[in-house]
């Protein structure tokens, strides 16, 4: 069996840090694809679709390949939150997470274009929020992490700092769940070692 390369349709940094340190080297090819098109309430169903566009988006650049889309959103009190358009919005996301908790939820998409082949999954990772004071918040939303992030938070940066606890898996806050990543490359016939370079 040929091994395709390994395509990663995001320009999340922190995307192509987490498959760098599990052995995969992916070739970056951000989608830009407007997420603003999909308008759905249901989270698991709305970080899908969005995976899966942008993963779509890049998939006629290649003949035999293993796409992978991802997409981030953090559920909170029934509401949705993607990245925070300004730091004013970061500061009032920040005010309703403290003390709170949320439900981190990362759409995964592989496509493997060599065999026509598609796997969809969502993984969901509980985040607690620590009480945090109005100076802490100011001073955290000042470094433009959260600006970058979905949920307004980096627990791999500054933003480890203010979180309590996690209940689920680690990497998904980060922003893909490398266990379900393993299971879904074996779906498609594959080791994920296959793809060690």
């Amino acid at each position: 069996m040929t091994i395709p390369e390994f395509i990663l349709a995001s320009a999340s940094p922190a995307r192509r840090r987490l498959l760098q340190t599990v052995g995969i080297e992916p070739r970056v090819c951000p989608s830009d694809f407007d997420e603003s098109q999909i308008q759905l309430s249901d989270p698991a169903q709305l970080v899908q679709t969005l995976a899966q566009c942008k993963a779509e988006t890049v998939v006629s650049q290649f003949a035999s390949a293993l796409i992978m889309g991802c997409d981030s959103v953090l559920a909170m009190d029934g509401e949705i939150y993607g990245k925070p358009a300004d730091a004013e919005e970061a500061i009032a996301r920040w005010h309703l997470m403290q003390g709170n908790f949320g439900d981190l939820y990362t759409g995964h998409v592989l496509i493997d274009t060599s065999q026509n082949r598609s796997v969809v999954k969502c993984q969901v990772t509980r985040v607690y929020f620590a009480q945090v004071s109005d100076r802490a918040i100011q001073a955290y939303v000042a470094t433009g992490e959260p600006l970058k992030c979905a949920g307004a938070f980096a627990i791999e940066g500054f933003g480890s700092l203010f979180v309590e606890k996690i209940e689920g898996c680690h990497s998904n806050v980060i922003g893909l769940s490398l266990p379900l990543l393993r299971q879904m490359i074996a779906e498609l016939g594959y080791e994920a070692t296959d793809f060690w370079r």
